[in-house]
């Protein structure tokens, strides 16, 4: 499907949860977070989250918090109940996981990313998703750009190096994408110093 000539453009913060139709274009920035994709292609509706933790002690009356994985994905089955749909229906796609400290973790199991990563396949599998597609573990940060109307995921991946090293940054100067060294989708207005 074509990119609509209108459609609404939702970024995540670390802990949010979107889900909309097919005039939607979603983005995230991911580092040992993870976001599950889901698309229906049928009805063109989808969502995405972005998780930090694969949970928490929660009591019943605590509310559900998208910064945990198991609660992220009861707050994206209840949008997928509203539409009628089983999850099973859906196309999923699961991103990041990284480790985001390669020179100070000691095992590739033991960090947070790679945690999440495996709360969040063991989710997909006892809620009966299907994954079609994945871009997880490894080191360094991902932006990924949903668009609903297609169900098309673009996704950039900044790798760090295993020997990485903490730099100082001038950070007066930077804006977002600079601290991973990625080029913006579109041209950023000028800022005056």
């Amino acid at each position: 499907m074509l990119e609509p000539e209108h459609f609404i453009e939702i970024f995540l913060q670390p802990g949010d949860l979107y889900f909309g139709g097919q005039h939607t274009r979603i983005r995230t920035l991911l580092g040992s977070c993870v976001s599950l994709v889901i698309w229906h292609p049928h009805l063109r509706v989808g969502g995405m989250c972005h998780f930090m933790l694969p949970g928490r002690m929660r009591s019943p009356q605590t509310g559900l918090d998208g910064r945990y994985a198991d609660e992220a994905m009861e707050l994206l089955l209840l949008d997928i109940g509203k539409m009628g749909a089983r999850p099973s229906e859906y196309q999923l796609k699961i991103f990041g996981g990284g480790n985001m400290f390669p020179g100070i973790m000691r095992t590739d199991v033991s960090h947070i990313g790679f945690k999440n990563v495996q709360t969040a396949r063991e989710l997909i599998a006892r809620y009966g998703f299907t994954c079609v597609s994945e871009h997880v573990e490894g080191c360094g940060h991902r932006y990924l750009i949903f668009d609903i109307w297609s169900g098309f995921v673009s996704l950039r991946h900044r790798a760090l190096k295993a020997n990485w090293e903490p730099v100082q940054l001038n950070t007066a100067l930077l804006t977002p994408l600079d601290y991973m060294g990625l080029e913006p989708a579109a041209e950023l207005p000028k800022r005056d110093l």
